[in-house]
């Protein structure tokens, strides 16, 4: 079980945002709450790619960068760029520069815009995932991550195991992983209850 934190508020939180005020902030209005905007959910598989091996603080500390150089991550647009785009982002400070995870994003880009025209959008196929019960599965996987990291692998997406499929699954609202006793669990808990999740 993760423990819990009390912040300068005297609120209740999952250990894990206890890092920083960054992480906090991220913690109450966005972790755990429900996600069917398509470019939103390609950002967060495309950041979760780049924080493999690094901490989701240093991602988090540089998303409005990497927002800017993967024009809003609208995968169409992105799905366009060439390998000038690749050096250019190579050169650019402001992101974690790693070849592989760029081009990756690029090509995920390019499957996203498949998943598009089969499913009807990105958040069908991914919502299409989502466990029974929601929740909470405090580990780095689930059976469900597994799947959906088998399943986007076959079809050709890159930098999407079943840690990193997992993580996203927490983050977008597909389990509510908030530890019981958080103060923002109820919150998203009510956020998940009030969704309608796409179909495919």
């Amino acid at each position: 079980m993760v423990g819990l934190f009390t912040a300068s508020d005297g609120v209740a939180r999952c250990g894990w945002c206890a890092a920083s005020s960054d992480y906090i902030a991220y913690h109450d209005r966005e972790w755990g709450f429900p996600v069917v905007d398509d470019r939103r959910l390609f950002e967060k598989l495309s950041l979760e790619g780049f924080q493999s091996g690094l901490s989701w603080r240093t991602i988090l500390t540089k998303r409005e960068n990497f927002r800017a150089a993967f024009l809003g991550f609208d995968f169409d647009r992105v799905a366009d760029f060439g390998e000038g785009d690749v050096e250019r982002l190579l050169q650019d400070a402001g992101i974690v520069r790693h070849r592989g995870k760029i081009e990756a994003v690029i090509n995920n880009a390019r499957r996203a815009q498949e998943l598009v025209r089969e499913k009807g959008s990105l958040a069908a196929y991914i919502w299409g995932f989502e466990p029974e019960g929601g929740g909470p599965h405090l580990a780095s996987t689930s059976p469900a991550s597994v799947a959906m990291s088998k399943d986007l692998k076959k079809r050709g997406w890159k930098f999407v195991g079943p840690t990193t499929v997992h993580a996203f699954m927490q983050a977008m609202g597909l389990i509510n992983d908030h530890a019981a006793g958080c103060a923002i669990r109820s919150a998203a808990e009510r956020a998940r209850a009030d969704f309608t999740a796409p179909k495919g």
